[in-house]
């Protein structure tokens, strides 16, 4: 027997599944091809200024009239125009008188009215104006089945000379003028043009790289160990199996995202880690499962095995809810390529909302299914031995620090009482998986201690580190203070993060909250402005759903107005890549 030691076989699975994510990219030009195929489609759609041709004419000195021509085939929503306008002296006021339109019962908002071949809108101003900032929003859709996601434009029009000409106009800004409505302003942000293909594109990559995510290695190993066992049917046989689990649970989740946003509910990915007794559950089921990977506990039937027989052995149930739990676990993670698509998907019809969802799940499996058929993968892996009982103990530790880290999410959410409550229960959860074994009496004991542990997960505390969070040169988000600030020629970097976001910590830590960029920010004159979506917040939720985005984090770079427009960061940020974004908006401060 080939005895290897647990460092190296550690490193030999993580060249295993790095063999594998390589092999995926080298056979990506053929999967690219597969999926313009099935959506070859897609690319018949007109670019929505094509689609929507808006055209403005000054009535008189406090009216305007805008006239879409729309394309054969398309329409847009009478319920999604949105109109703002704004000059030296501040805010206008307007209301807006419509043509008739036409009934329709639409897939994505129900009973609506919609404009099919013009639209032809009446803007009443308030007062006369001079020259003025015009935002006109829009939304429609293609009969064949694709949605726009809203789409601003933004013009110059001079109320007393008459000229009327796209892009911002030179307006003196008003330090005491009312705030600006950042909701209608463009930002640099691909979602208003991404098409089908590349949202599944997007999708499919933003899961591969979900895969090298922290949340989601330490499962993924447990499954990479049971490929140095069986024979290359059976692991094609559950590489499909995990597969499905996973696919099955993003589907799961983008349901339950349709369903609760359509309800009203301002939430976005991740948002079940936006409740404390979620968040808790999970601290309890990772520590069940390390307990049972260090060998402390030994898991038997029925409802003492869920969470641990669940997602090990070598059946094809336990290869379906590993699948099941990796997705759990990614939903603190959001990687690159992942907001856009899952922006883009968010405002689709069901059907398209539900294919963006599936390329995500894809993506993330496909390492692992390419891995039970790369032979050259499967080399890399140690052969059986020793070392595989270790290496299983050695890969608890990850599932406890994830459990420490929930209960720190947790005491964030709803304080230090709540977090010492759940703390209790852990002991006695697991106390009673320990006592579980033996006797009918041990089990009565077992069960006892379960259902306290339980209940301990129950209480909630009063939380006492409300509104003390802020990093010291940050300040608290809100609409009014964020106009505020850009109206008296401030910039400001918005930053909308949360407890449980793996890739916001990981953001902070590396280069947001560092001395060195600290000091750029001081140096720029750009307000560090803080949005905590820890818990939920409809407030938020709006702001996240503005910029066309569906999850965190979400950086966005606001100029002093008139300054220039908004503009969206990567997911993932460099010191590079800030600086450069500072240097952009430093002339506006």
């Amino acid at each position: 027997m080939v005895y290897s030691s647990p460092v190296a076989a550690l490193r030999r699975s993580t060249l295993a599944l790095l063999l594998a994510v390589a092999g995926l990219f080298g056979s990506f030009t053929a999967l690219g091809q597969g999926l313009s195929a099935l959506v070859q489609e897609s690319n018949e759609f007109l670019p929505v200024e094509q689609a929507y041709h808006l055209e403005i004419e000054q009535v008189d000195a406090t009216t305007l009239r805008l006239y879409w021509q729309i394309e054969p085939g398309y329409y847009l929503y009478q319920h999604r125009f949105k109109v703002t306008m704004a000059d030296a002296q501040g805010e206008i006021g307007t209301e807006l008188s419509y043509s008739p339109a036409l009934a329709k019962t639409d897939e994505f908002f129900g009973d609506v009215e919609v404009y099919y071949d013009y639209a032809d809108l009446r803007v009443s101003a308030d007062r006369p104006f001079g020259l003025t900032r015009l935002a006109v929003t829009s939304q429609g859709c293609a009969d064949a089945g694709l949605c726009y996601p809203p789409h601003t434009e933004v013009f110059s029009v001079d109320g007393a000379t008459g000229p009327i000409n796209p892009g911002e106009p030179e307006i003196d800004a008003n330090p005491a003028s009312p705030t600006v409505d950042e909701d209608s302003q463009p930002l640099g942000d691909p979602v208003n043009s991404i098409t089908l293909l590349s949202a599944l594109v997007f999708a499919f990559l933003g899961g591969v790289i979900l895969n090298a995510m922290p949340c989601v290695f330490p499962i993924l190993s447990l499954k990479v160990l049971s490929f140095a066992t069986g024979d290359s049917a059976s692991q094609h046989r559950h590489a499909w199996w995990y597969l499905t689990g996973v696919v099955a649970s993003f589907v799961g989740i983008a349901v339950a995202l349709i369903s609760l946003q359509s309800m009203g509910q301002l939430i976005g990915w991740g948002f079940q880690l936006q409740s404390t007794g979620f968040v808790i559950a999970l601290a309890y089921l990772f520590t069940a499962m390390g307990l049972g990977l260090s060998g402390v506990v030994q898991l038997g039937s029925g409802l003492m095995n869920v969470g641990n027989a669940l997602t090990s052995g070598q059946g094809a149930r336990s290869s379906f809810f590993t699948g099941v739990l990796a997705v759990v676990v990614a939903s603190p993670c959001t990687a690159p390529f992942m907001g856009s698509a899952l922006g883009f998907a968010l405002t689709q019809p069901t059907t398209i909302a539900l294919l963006v969802f599936v390329a995500l799940g894809v993506g993330m499996a496909a390492p692992m299914v390419l891995l039970s058929y790369s032979h050259l993968a499967r080399e890399a892996l140690p052969k059986p031995g020793p070392w595989m009982e270790t290496l299983k103990e050695v890969l608890a530790f990850p599932l406890y620090a994830t459990a420490v880290w929930l209960l720190w999410v947790a005491g964030k959410q709803s304080g230090v009482d709540t977090m010492a409550a759940a703390l209790a229960g852990l002991v006695l959860l697991a106390l009673g998986l320990w006592l579980y074994r033996g006797s009918a009496l041990r089990k009565t004991f077992a069960i006892t201690s379960i259902a306290l542990a339980l209940g301990l997960a129950t209480i909630r505390g009063q939380d006492t580190n409300a509104d003390t969070d802020l990093r010291e040169g940050t300040v608290a988000w809100s609409p009014a203070a964020l106009a505020e600030l850009r109206n008296a020629g401030t910039p400001v970097f918005v930053d909308v993060t949360a407890d449980w976001c793996i890739t916001c910590i990981a953001n902070e830590q590396a280069v947001l909250f560092t001395k060195e960029m600290t000091a750029e920010f001081q140096a720029s004159g750009v307000i560090y402005m803080v949005a905590d979506w820890t818990d939920y917040d409809e407030d938020i939720g709006k702001f996240v759903r503005s910029h066309r985005r569906n999850g965190i984090p979400l950086y966005v770079m606001y100029p002093a107005v008139g300054k220039g427009d908004p503009f969206i960061l990567p997911q993932l940020l460099t010191t590079a890549m800030m600086r450069e974004a500072l240097d952009r908006v430093a002339g506006g401060s």
